[in-house]
């Protein structure tokens, strides 16, 4: 009997360390935004529309970004996608007016819209539907590492040699993973050395995607990728993104600001703090692919499986709104700690619906349809922040903004689930 091979684990740990990277230069002004307040003079308002500058070029990214990759496969599209985002992210260096960060961030956004797009399509060319909300949870969580690495690494940059630097080094990653991207992926039915057993049991549960993939079948052009607006599982899927993931960017974003603000955190020192938080969020991510991978496992079909996994996530988000009673940084680190967890189990699984829901060919083209949703949420989201807060602090109680600001987030994922119920109540497999 012939030894099955286990390589997919290995493309689940590339698309990690790509994710890793991804976020820790998405990370990084988050963490300068105090420093970077003070030499440039930004109000929250001009720290909002930087924010949004990345947001909207993110969302403008997606949107195309996934159909090209449907196109020219996921080996090339994610080396493009990181070679442009790792020179955007070093260019921050070069800023030095509220413009500059402008176009570097909003370079960096299109830069960085290919990473799951790109990470979701090579988990469906990779596994079967019982492992694949497993397989996003592991690499998923790497949003979560880059966000524990970001608090430990930029503050001793910054403090040991400057904030151009903190740009400069973590930028320069990329192109370090990117040799190893080159030279070891490749999609199961042209990866040498992988085994007939492994091959067959990546295709197990569906023998249509099987034939496509054997026939690599990237014909899904203009036609098709607009005929996918028409479904309605696409629209449950951008109502998903849309809602939920303006709070994940604005715990990256303002989750620094505001534990300085109200906690008196010194963020030019590592922050145990917020590296906890974000360590909470990997335990969220893996466990939440887990989970509903438990539940089929069970016997559970997929739809539902997913669909109460993402409820009771949903439900777990609920308790942030009570943040605003914390009166120490332990207590808030402990409720944003099980709501940004909650956030990532819910990501592992919203990403995986779309390729439970659409044939390969379409997956990354709906995952970028979805991801632009949720990116102008992450436009209209620091638009609404940035007012609140400018606003609490010409009241003298910048707490107050916030207070209302996690009211938002605990709400936000409720009504996620509950209009993605209402478009698709079954979740339908959907033939293209």
């Amino acid at each position: 009997m012939e030894k099955k091979t286990n390589f997919r684990w290995t493309v689940v740990a590339l698309l990690f360390v790509a994710t890793t990277i991804n976020y820790l230069d998405r990370q990084v002004l988050g963490l300068l935004k105090p420093a970077l307040e003070v030499e440039f003079g930004w109000t929250e308002t001009d720290y909002a529309t930087i924010v949004m500058a990345f947001s909207a070029a993110y969302a403008i990214g997606l949107l195309f970004y996934g159909g090209f990759v449907d196109k020219i496969g996921t080996k090339l599209g994610y080396t493009i996608s990181i070679i442009v985002w790792s020179i955007a992210a070093m260019f921050h260096a070069a800023a030095r007016s509220t413009l500059g960060f402008i176009l570097a961030r909003a370079s960096l956004g299109l830069g960085e819209a290919g990473n799951f797009p790109v990470a979701i399509k090579a988990t469906a060319e990779w596994f079967p539907k019982k492992e694949r909300a497993l397989a996003t949870g592991i690499f998923n969580s790497g949003a979560n590492i880059g966000a524990v690495v970001a608090p430990i690494m930029v503050p001793w940059i910054l403090g040991s040699y400057g904030w151009e630097e903190a740009f400069i080094i973590t930028g320069a990653i990329g192109f370090i993973w990117l040799a190893f991207w080159w030279f070891m992926y490749e999609v199961p039915s042209k990866k040498k050395g992988i085994s007939k057993a492994e091959y067959d049991y990546i295709h197990s549960d569906d023998k249509e995607e099987e034939e496509e993939a054997q026939t690599e079948d990237r014909s899904a052009g203009a036609s098709g990728w607009l005929k996918l607006f028409g479904i309605r599982q696409t629209w449950a899927f951008v109502f998903g993104k849309f809602l939920t993931d303006p709070v994940w960017w604005f715990f990256l974003f303002w989750l620094p600001s505001y534990f300085a603000s109200n906690f008196d955190l010194d963020l030019k020192k590592p922050s145990l703090h917020l590296a906890i938080l974000y360590t909470a969020t990997t335990i969220g991510s893996i466990g939440g692919g887990y989970l509903s991978g438990y539940f089929i496992k069970k016997g559970m079909p997929v739809f539902k499986a997913r669909k109460t996994a993402m409820l009771l996530f949903a439900i777990i988000v609920i308790p942030i709104i009570f943040a605003q009673y914390c009166t120490n940084i332990w207590q808030a680190v402990g409720l944003i700690s099980l709501a940004a967890a909650a956030h990532q189990a819910w990501s592992a699984n919203i990403f995986t619906t779309a390729s439970d829901m659409f044939p390969k060919k379409a997956v990354s083209s709906v995952v970028g349809i979805g991801g632009m949703a949720g990116s102008v949420g992450g436009i209209l989201f620091p638009l609404f922040v940035g007012y609140v807060l400018d606003n609490a602090k010409a009241a003298g109680n910048i707490n107050t903004g916030y207070n209302f600001i996690f009211i938002v987030c605990g709400c936000a994922y409720l009504l996620a689930w509950l209009i993605m119920h209402f478009f698709t109540p079954r979740m339908e497999k959907v033939k293209i």
